[in-house]
């Protein structure tokens, strides 16, 4: 689903922030596919290595070249220092992914941004309701995409929304999400777009989910807290949010200290009927990409090889979350 909306500067809830005066349908991820601001074939994106593969696929879906960075060990995110070092004359934007809920500190990122003029895109497809101080991830960036996928906090099976502030931008999106109509003459199309259109079916579910969404976001909270506390004192690092930053935690994860523990820890937990998913692989090492790394990213590929992914959904019950906790913490007994 594709809300277009311009965003507020103060704190609303979640069904105040997302409900606009207009609608329109479409896509997830792949903002990159409409946003045409002086893109051309070879121009670079900087992304993270360590994110679901659709951030990467809509850059190159444009002709755009995917430009990896590395991660910070402390918040899994982009290294802003990585990032620097990777822009060259044929950048034309930085990519942000506020990854698996957590948001990315935006400050440095949005002063690198400025410092050399580049376009700055916010990945939220998983970050709905993650805020920084009082704003919403997503009001950033010069443009920002949320996904509605199944597993997702709020769905409508598959689709997402696009965030803008820019008019520009926003007429542009609505244009060719509907297969280039002009406007002005009906059924006239000036320029070839696309059928993004959702269904009213799917948006009215997706509509219906908002009126919840900030009693979702409160027990997914909840379930965050419940791990975050049991396990307490266990070789494993809980990702946790950072210091002035709310998270969604749509994703809980962990990270142990070494890859072998990872995969024997996964099998004594589905041994016991808990499923659970790695985390990530990083991009560059997919074969469509790997001929575009630029050196090495060791904390990309090292969170990949020692994180999990746990049961994160909000209709887990406490006892739910307090039985994996257990089976964890019986693992490393």
């Amino acid at each position: 689903m594709l809300l277009l909306m311009v965003l507020n500067q103060h704190s609303p809830s979640i069904l105040e922030l997302l409900i606009p005066p207009l609608f329109a349908m479409g896509l997830s991820r792949c903002i990159l596919r409409f946003w045409q601001l002086g893109f051309n074939p070879g121009d670079e994106v900087i992304v993270p290595t360590f994110t679901y593969i659709a951030s990467v696929n809509a850059i190159a879906y444009i002709g755009a070249k995917p430009v990896f960075v590395d991660s910070l060990e402390s918040t899994w995110q982009m290294d802003p220092s990585d990032v620097e070092r990777k822009i060259t004359s044929k950048t034309k934007a930085i990519m942000v992914v506020h990854l698996y809920g957590q948001p990315v500190e935006m400050g440095e990122i949005m002063s690198i941004a400025t410092r050399y003029g580049l376009k700055l895109i916010e990945d939220a497809a998983e970050a709905f309701g993650s805020r920084i101080g009082s704003k919403y991830v997503g009001s950033f960036g010069d443009v920002a995409t949320f996904s509605f996928f199944g597993n997702k906090t709020i769905t409508t099976g598959e689709g997402g929304m696009v965030v803008t502030n820019n008019p520009n931008i926003d007429a542009r999106i609505r244009k060719l999400k509907g297969q280039g109509l002009a406007g002005t003459r009906e059924y006239w199309h000036d320029e070839i777009g696309y059928n993004y259109r959702m269904t009213n079916i799917c948006a009215a579910i997706g509509l219906a989910q908002l009126e919840d969404a900030d009693e979702l976001l409160r027990r997914k909270r909840e379930i965050a807290l419940i791990y975050h506390k049991s396990l307490v004192g266990l070789p494993l690092k809980f990702f946790w949010e950072q210091q002035g930053s709310t998270s969604s935690f749509w994703m809980n994860c962990i990270v142990v200290d070494k890859p072998a523990v990872r995969d024997l820890l996964r099998i004594h937990l589905a041994n016991v009927g808990i499923e659970t998913r790695p985390t990530f692989y990083p991009a560059h090492t997919m074969p469509m990409y790997k001929s575009m790394a630029r050196g090495e990213y060791p904390v990309a590929v090292s969170l990949a090889e020692r994180g999990i992914n746990l049961p994160s959904s909000p209709a887990l019950s406490d006892e739910d979350v307090n039985y994996i906790s257990e089976n964890i913490r019986s693992y490393f007994k």
